[in-house]
């Protein structure tokens, strides 16, 4: 199998506090993965370390097999989990930045999207309300031809019927040679898109494995799976009856 990702004893440490340690992830070419794991378990540090934002502390990531640098950056797709764009900026504004930036940004398809969403091209961000934001961010994102789409909470924060659009956008705009990486706590609402799931706990993988292997083997959801593995007990026992 062609593999896109390679990690390999990956760790990263904040001062002495080790937020990866000892990652190792192999991720092939056409696929959606959810990253999932409770806050702190090092979710977007990984996807940070992919992009190129952060640096390992120890370890070797190849992304397509090259190292993290120019090359890599070039084909990875990055959907921070904050909006990051200027209040003042228009829709064309933005446009514009990502055509100007990204040599694989598909103007023509951003604008479509757009337009079928009545986002305007002169409405500025801070006129937009936060569902229109998120949906902005994701068309600018998922616009490009890149190779890997790293969407860190890509639905959190908006209504239903936005979920149901930054889903199908996501599904309708990467091909068989990409993969869709998506970091989220809501489990139930992306499950019907995944291909794989990565449980990520302290620091650690503790499961990958395929959604289909986890519902034909084990009978239950990727939901169900995720408050097993991550259920918390209380401190004394039990929870009570």
């Amino acid at each position: 199998m062609n593999e896109l990702v390679e990690c390999v004893g990956v760790g990263k440490t904040y001062d002495a506090v080790k937020a990866l340690d000892g990652v190792d992830l192999r991720l092939p070419a056409g696929r959606i993965i959810g990253l999932l794991g409770p806050n702190g378990s090092g979710k977007t540090t990984l996807i940070k370390i992919l992009t190129g934002l952060l640096c390992p502390s120890e370890g070797t990531v190849r992304i397509d097999g090259k190292e993290i640098g120019t090359q890599t950056k070039a084909i990875v797709s990055y959907l921070p989990d904050k909006m990051y764009y200027a209040g003042w900026m228009k829709t064309r504004d933005l446009i514009e930045l990502f055509a100007d930036f990204y040599a694989d940004f598909r103007r023509d398809r951003a604008e479509k999207m757009c337009q079928a969403l009545g986002i305007g091209l002169e409405a500025k961000v801070k006129t937009m309300s936060k569902g229109t934001k998120e949906k902005l961010q994701l068309i600018l994102v998922m616009s490009r031809n890149a190779r890997l789409y790293l969407l860190d909470e890509p639905i959190a924060g908006v209504d239903p019927a936005a979920r149901e659009f930054i889903l199908r956008t996501i599904l309708t705009n990467y091909s068989p040679e990409s993969t869709v990486m998506i970091s989220t706590h809501l489990i139930a609402d992306v499950e019907p898109v995944l291909d794989e799931v990565i449980f990520l706990k302290e620091g650690r993988v503790v499961r990958y494995d395929s959604v289909d292997n986890i519902r034909s083997v084990e009978g239950k959801s990727v939901d169900e799976v995720f408050r097993e593995i991550f259920r918390t007990i209380p401190i004394g026992g039990e929870w009570p009856c």
